[in-house]
């Protein structure tokens, strides 16, 4: 936690985040359901045994708000007293909740308590094996606040609180809450995103039987191909810190055999890390321009990657990591028989490299409410991050050409007041004989502004810089990466800009006790510039508003957030149609 993954380039298998169901979610409203992470939740059984003298009054001050953390336990020492008296971690309790809370009057009906009734609640061992801290070790705020996020990270959770519920004979008695969601997707998914929809039919389940293991089996329709897929994931593989993920489809184009075994840095102090991951695909690659298929080929990627890292864990608020591996990548690309337009095939190529990694973490993170996401706890990393990768293929050694591989990136944070600043950038590509190649430099500036409970600002500019790309890596812009108005894949060019302005709004209300909702009134303008291969000359600025709801999946785990937009653009050529209507499932707001 806290940095990159050697696996978060080049190529990576981690669970992919679930499309919507929105069929389901909105015809059969009670299966789909996942918990609201902070409504009332009473104190279980076992918790007021542990609580034991605790009052009435005191339960009570306990009982946490519509969304939100659970209130403090009266009584405790604050934080540092508790950390400068030496306490120790005394009992453990894992408050595994449910998707609903039926002691809530608003919760305890018929269709509610039959979702909590078939749904498996996560297994207290699995909860347990994902904490950072155990019963007789010092007192440390520092872990605890880790060990939430880490919890929060699992798309079976809407949410996690730690809390300090006793303190006695020097020993800190801990309360692990957790709000499982609705994981099983037995339906339909729709989106519609450029003018263009996507369709599909899966069976998944995100947390089968409460194990944290993830299955899904999908027959989907999109843009580019046809596809049935078997995956099975396991981020927390034998009660340990190592993942496993399988994944094997059968596409209209091709195929796609995936597979990963990793044990990460899956926290700031862990001391070492090592993955193996191999990748099989075949599949049809499409170019585009104002949102039309102007080439295509087939592309058949093979590649291994192996790795091992370590490092001396947190120190001074810092986490300093060394990586190291080998990696084999390969592309062969060929005609497509059924194209009839103009075809320009990319160089086959491959390239087998060692490499040495550097990762730079600041321990600095921020816990924000109403930012991306609705009535959930955002955890937002504010601290310095680096990381930088170089790797040297030789052609003496099996490469089809020598060349100097870099992969690196930065990141910072900023809070002043009520507003939050995030920058971001990475740096990628080749050196050949002195020559940039398949470069790309990309940054972003994320800016929110909160107004009051209900209502934020945000802007956000983004721009991408190309250097003798490689034939299938496009740089596009439209309506699937942040212009709204516009079909999907609408310009492409050699660099690329776009300014979003949003104005959002949180309301607070909670339909059927399944949706939070929002609403947001945007703006977006980008361009292109230079001239990609077979792409006609840029338009220039592009420019689009409109405006649109926002539905917080409060009881499920599969998609965070159903924008519904209208969408206007104000340039462009003749074939955009006037109004764009966007159904789409994004991780944020």
């Amino acid at each position: 936690m806290g940095g990159h993954s050697p696996f978060d380039r080049s190529f990576a298998f981690a669970r992919r985040p679930a499309a919507a169901p929105l069929f389901a979610l909105f015809v059969f409203p009670g299966p789909v359901c996942a918990s609201n992470a902070a409504s009332d939740a009473a104190l279980s059984a076992e918790a007021v045994a542990l609580a034991g003298t605790e009052s009435t009054a005191t339960e009570r001050a306990m009982s946490p708000p519509s969304y939100g953390p659970p209130g403090e336990t009266p009584g405790i020492p604050s934080e540092a007293e508790l950390e400068a008296a030496g306490a120790v971690v005394g009992e453990i309790l894992i408050d595994n909740q449910n998707i609903f809370n039926l002691e809530d009057p608003k919760d305890d009906v018929k269709l509610f308590r039959l979702a909590d009734h078939l749904h498996g609640r996560t297994h207290k061992s699995i909860i347990r094996d994902q904490l950072l801290f155990r019963s007789g070790e010092r007192y440390s705020r520092r872990l605890i606040d880790e060990s939430e996020r880490i919890l929060r990270a699992d798309s079976y959770f809407y949410d996690a609180w730690i809390r300090p519920v006793r303190y006695h004979d020097g020993k800190v008695d801990l309360r692990v809450t957790t709000r499982d969601v609705w994981t099983l997707n037995p339906g339909f998914n729709f989106g519609r995103s450029g003018g263009t929809n996507s369709t599909g039919v899966q069976l998944q389940e995100l947390n089968l039987l409460g194990t944290g293991v993830a299955v899904k089996v999908a027959h989907t329709k999109n843009i580019d191909r046809t596809e049935s897929q078997l995956e099975v994931s396991d981020m927390h593989a034998f009660g340990t810190w190592t993942a496993v993920d399988v994944n094997y489809a059968n596409l209209s184009d091709g195929r796609m055999h995936d597979l990963t075994l990793n044990h990460p840095f899956y926290a700031l102090d862990t001391r070492w890390a090592a993955g193996l991951a191999g990748r099989n695909d075949e599949q049809t690659d499409h170019l585009y321009d104002r949102g039309q298929i102007i080439d295509q080929f087939q592309d058949r990627h093979q590649a291994v990657q192996v790795y091992g890292g370590w490092s001396h864990g947190l120190q001074n608020g810092w986490v300093r990591r060394w990586s190291s591996g080998v990696t084999y990548d390969e592309h062969v690309f060929a005609p497509v028989s059924t194209w009839t337009g103009v075809t320009a095939i990319p160089e086959d190529r491959r390239f087998l490299y060692p490499w040495l990694q550097f990762d730079l973490v600041q321990d600095d993170y921020l816990k924000l409410w109403n930012h991306d996401q609705i009535a959930r706890t955002e955890d937002f990393h504010l601290g310095t991050t680096a990381s930088v990768r170089v790797g040297w293929a030789d052609a003496a050694l099996g490469s089809s050409r020598s060349a100097l591989m870099v992969q690196s990136s930065a990141g910072r944070g900023l809070r002043s007041g009520s507003s939050t600043l995030l920058l971001a950038g990475t740096l990628t590509g080749r050196l050949e004989n002195g020559e940039p190649r398949n470069a790309l430099l990309a940054g972003s500036v994320r800016y929110y502004v909160e107004q009051n409970e209900h209502w934020l600002f945000f802007t956000a500019l983004e721009g991408t810089k190309g250097w003798r790309l490689d034939l299938e890596n496009q740089i596009l812009l439209g309506g699937d990466n942040g212009l709204r108005g516009y079909p999907l894949r609408y310009q492409d060019g050699t660099a690329r800009a776009l300014w979003t302005l949003e104005q959002r709004y949180f309301t607070d209300w909670y339909p059927f006790r399944l949706f939070r909702v929002g609403a947001a009134v945007f703006f977006d303008s980008g361009r292109t510039w230079g001239s990609a291969p077979l792409a006609a000359p840029s338009l220039g600025l592009l420019k689009d508003a409109g405006f649109g709801l926002r539905f917080g999946n409060a009881r499920s785990g599969l998609g965070n957030v159903v924008h519904v937009d209208l969408a206007f653009p104000f340039n462009g050529d003749n074939s955009i149609q006037r109004v764009q209507f966007l159904v789409q499932t994004e991780q944020h707001f």
